[in-house]
């Protein structure tokens, strides 16, 4: 064992298999906003709460920070380019992708497998991260497309067995 590095602490971490999100938003002016995130987990079946964790120094955190909801849109295996271009800086990642409104007005990325509506209920300062509880309002899934998945530093599509 060693005292983990940045570096090495980011590579032991990536040794754990996740799937793949994108989280929406809008910002308080009613603009769209959305980003890649893998840093998202279940917390409680009752009431039903899910987890997600954003950088201190995302340019989406005063949105998410202000808004009363957001979604987790949990990525299939054919968005492996949606996942790059939210995850991506300097782009329009709005520009022509699918999607429809949720009941609080977030957008929820059509083709996903599936989708959590959020409310905002809490906040935690850790570290260079704000956690996020999401009470989740709504959710759907679907069954007939495979999750897209993220390990080593590389998407999959396929679960290797």
């Amino acid at each position: 064992m060693q005292i983990p590095t940045t570096a090495s602490f980011r590579a032991a971490l990536g040794r754990f298999a996740t799937g793949v999100t994108i989280v929406t938003a809008r910002s308080p002016d009613g603009a769209l906003v959305g980003l890649t995130a893998n840093s998202f987990n279940s917390v409680s079946l009752a009431p039903p709460l899910v987890l997600w964790s954003l950088s201190r120094q995302s340019a989406s955190m005063p949105a998410f920070q202000a808004g009363t909801h957001y979604a987790i849109n949990v990525l299939g295996a054919q968005q492996r380019e949606l996942a790059l271009r939210f995850a991506s800086k300097g782009v329009d990642r709005w520009d022509g992708v699918p999607y429809t409104e949720g009941a609080a007005g977030v957008p929820l990325l059509d083709g996903a497998v599936a989708v959590f509506e959020c409310l905002n209920r809490s906040r935690y300062e850790e570290g260079d991260h704000i956690i996020f509880v999401g009470e989740v309002e709504r959710c759907s899934h679907r069954t007939d497309t495979p999750p897209l998945l993220y390990h080593g530093g590389q998407f999959y599509t396929e679960h290797p067995l």
